[in-house]
């Protein structure tokens, strides 16, 4: 596709090549590989594919969470092209989790921010395990800390980075990020 179809294209759907839009997500399923998001301005639904998404270091993005994306016109409809920034849905109002309950903020943000690799997870289940390198205890993760923290999905051999606390039943994660946080 040469530059003027391009930009026909992107007049045709009212946007500047590459332009900068914040919103939510509003579905955003893994195993189909793509999901939705609406922009603050309304406007037609933007598509967010998971290969966009891998692009900024995550595999999966927790429905409602905020999300700042640049995005083209095609022939289809608006597709978001570049993940600038994601933030998790706001879950103020939710009850905290039983382990957690006592471990302040502080507590949480205190924790170091460990690399580690997914063993497995099952969403169905609503848990799996993640290893942190050179540790050999296996880290507990919880479908709700996922949501918290802005996914919905993890995948086997997936790289991420999480904070974790000792609770009655062992190490359990109390934050998960994409793999080049655990980095800085």
């Amino acid at each position: 596709m040469d530059g003027n179809l391009k930009l026909e294209v992107n007049v045709e759907n009212s946007r500047k090549p590459d332009t900068r839009v914040s919103g939510h997500v509003k579905w955003f399923d893994p195993a189909k590989g793509f999901g939705f998001l609406v922009s603050d301005e309304g406007g037609p639904d933007i598509l967010l594919h998971a290969n966009v998404l891998r692009n900024y270091g995550q595999g999966s993005v927790a429905d409602g969470s905020r999300i700042s994306v640049v995005v083209q016109g095609t022939s289809r409809g608006l597709q978001a092209v570049e993940v600038i920034e994601i933030s998790p849905p706001d879950h103020s109002d939710a009850a905290p989790l039983e382990e957690f309950t006592g471990v302040s903020p502080e507590e949480i943000a205190a924790a170091p921010l460990q690399p580690a690799r997914v063993k497995w997870f099952d969403k169905a289940k609503g848990f799996g395990f993640a290893n942190v390198y050179g540790q050999p205890e296996d880290i507990f993760i919880h479908v709700e800390v996922l949501r918290r923290s802005g996914l919905s999905d993890l995948f086997p051999g997936e790289a991420l980075a999480l904070r974790s606390i000792e609770s009655s039943r062992g190490r359990m994660a109390v934050e998960v990020l994409a793999w080049e946080s655990g980095l800085a």
